[in-house]
């Protein structure tokens, strides 16, 4: 008898009239605000501007999402394809089935055509929103918990996660599972810190914050899935996703190494934003003598500028003349 557990929810899906406004999808939407209000903190650190890291994700946002769900339509397409199966399935994005992999992969292909579009290169972006993608996983796994989707075995530990779902076969499952959704959102969260610590530690830049990320996501990625039940490909006893994991892992150390070689250090932050370099340019003074020819905001000017006030009038040298004149004939009628 378990005596302690994660109950699953009521529901993970509420209408607002006919709308439905659905957990997972809001889970999503969190990630990324979080990501981008944690990559515009780290970016204006870096030297950039406060807005570039949005405007870019206005680009990866949505190449990232569906990168993420062609990944995992490819890979798990005996879901969506084949006798009995609907195709219009592979659509349905609310009902979960994201890959990471994908996402990733496609997200940065529209990062690097934002980052084109602003001059801002690329790795130092990466570094910049690294924690934030991470973190943005950890809330998005949340969506897993509220769809009761992508478990782990069966399990008596206190802190397993009840499910009670029916399968669109119609086969309902109930029972306690390992809450994988709930080790990898933890696993995230120490991914996003270790790589801030790592960054702040040895200043890593050209790419080297992302690549840490990266590598360190794989490690706890593929001990998660190795728990997952959940029906997937398998090659040689491993989840096609452990296989990911491991390409992935080495090809991100490989980069860490070979560029912390090559390019140790950071970008310099003269060179990561134009629109900061722009933002930042003084007002160009005004001449000597030059009147204002506009206030700020509607103000009338608070003082004179130098060169605006008028000139004291000299004194009129005919007076001068006239007064010497006075004195001198003065002394000659009074001799000593």
């Amino acid at each position: 008898m378990d005596i302690a557990y994660i109950p699953s929810p009521s529901r993970g899906v509420l209408y607002l009239g006919p709308i439905p406004l659905r957990a997972y999808a809001f889970c999503i939407i969190l990630g990324v605000v979080a990501a981008v209000w944690l990559g515009s903190k780290r970016w204006v650190a870096r030297g950039g501007a406060k807005h570039t890291v949005g405007d870019i994700a206005v680009w990866a946002v949505p190449f990232g999402l569906v990168g993420g769900r062609l990944y995992h339509v490819i890979t798990d397409h005996q879901l969506y394809f084949g006798e009995g199966k609907n195709p219009w399935n592979a659509f349905k994005i609310w009902e979960g089935g994201l890959g990471i992999w994908g996402a990733v992969a496609l997200g940065a292909v529209g990062a690097w055509i934002g980052c084109r579009r602003r001059g801002v290169p690329l790795p130092a972006y990466a570094d910049a929103i690294a924690p934030g993608i991470a973190l943005a996983q950890a809330l998005g796994r949340w969506g897993n918990y509220f769809n009761q989707e992508l478990y782990g075995r069966a399990t008596t530990l206190p802190w397993g996660l009840e499910i009670h779902k029916t399968l669109p076969g119609g086969e309902v499952v109930t029972g306690v599972y390992h809450p994988t959704f709930l080790y990898e959102s933890i696993w995230d969260v120490a991914v996003a810190l270790l790589v801030i610590w790592a960054d702040r530690r040895w200043k890593l830049g050209h790419g080297r914050a992302f690549a840490l990320y990266v590598a360190a996501y794989t490690v706890g990625r593929f001990w998660t899935e190795w728990l997952r039940i959940d029906e997937a490909h398998v090659y040689f006893g491993l989840r096609l996703n452990d296989w990911t994991s491991i390409v992935v892992f080495i090809g991100a150390v490989a980069y860490f190494v070979i560029v912390g070689r090559k390019r140790p250090g950071r970008e310099d932050p003269a060179s990561v934003d134009p629109a900061a370099h722009e933002a930042a340019e003084p007002v160009a003074a005004k001449p000597a003598g030059e009147k204002p020819s506009e206030t700020v905001d509607g103000e009338k000017p608070s003082r004179i500028l130098d060169g605006d006030a008028p000139e004291e009038p000299a004194e009129e040298p005919a007076a001068a003349e006239t007064e010497k004149a006075k004195k001198a004939e003065k002394d000659a009628k009074n001799p000593i």
